[in-house]
């Protein structure tokens, strides 16, 4: 958007003292086809010929100046998780062209702030993470209280069903889970063992978040 690459050409230039700034807003532009995957500093080194630890620097700045944010992953109480890593999203949901990516960024968003929230109201520590494992099996949120899981979210824009994955992480963090979808008909609980899967439609369930 004309204002990101605003806060490129002059908020961080001046701010930063960066000098390769057309260099920075390519980096911003590739980034809308990474929204939710597991993000590889190294191939985007490699595809601008620009340093490992420089992207990473650069990384760093446009989430300072609010163009992006990023998730870390949790691994603990979940076999093969993998600990290193990030997704990243952007605050500018519209740029993202897949729907699939945008609808999982738009949830990420309203999630975000929804801790930011909790957490500047002193309701405790909260923080937002995702699941991923060895064998590539995915959950995208995993919301964190005081260190302790305390609800699994997945978004899928169509899936009626929840995911295996989900299902799976449930079963070994014990805590509420929810699956997001773009359209749905209320609400519906989907039994798993001894507890409940909840299919909601995200626009209802996210409006009710503060």
């Amino acid at each position: 958007s004309a204002y990101v690459e605003q806060l490129i050409r002059e908020d961080i230039r001046d701010m930063t003292g960066i000098k390769a700034i057309g260099e920075m807003e390519t980096l911003y532009q590739l980034l809308p086809a990474q929204a939710g995957q597991l993000l590889s500093v190294p191939a985007l080194s490699q595809g601008l010929q620009m340093a490992y630890n420089t992207i990473r620097s650069w990384l760093l700045t446009l989430q300072r100046f609010f163009a992006i944010f990023s998730l870390a992953p949790w691994s603990r109480g979940v076999p093969r998780a993998i600990r290193e890593g990030q997704k990243i999203y952007l605050w500018d949901v519209p740029r993202v062209q897949d729907p699939g990516a945008r609808f999982e960024n738009m949830v990420a968003l309203e999630l975000c702030r929804a801790v930011s929230t909790w957490n500047e109201m002193g309701y405790g520590r909260f923080s937002l993470h995702f699941i991923r494992t060895k064998d590539q099996q995915e959950v995208d949120f995993l919301l964190v209280e005081d260190g302790r899981p305390m609800l699994l979210v997945d978004a899928a824009l169509e899936a009626q069903q929840p995911s295996p994955a989900l299902i799976k992480f449930q079963d070994a963090l014990k805590v509420p889970a929810v699956q997001l979808v773009g359209a749905a008909e209320g609400y519906r609980r989907i039994a798993n063992g001894g507890q409940t899967i909840m299919i909601a439609p995200a626009s209802q369930y996210l409006a009710g978040l503060p």
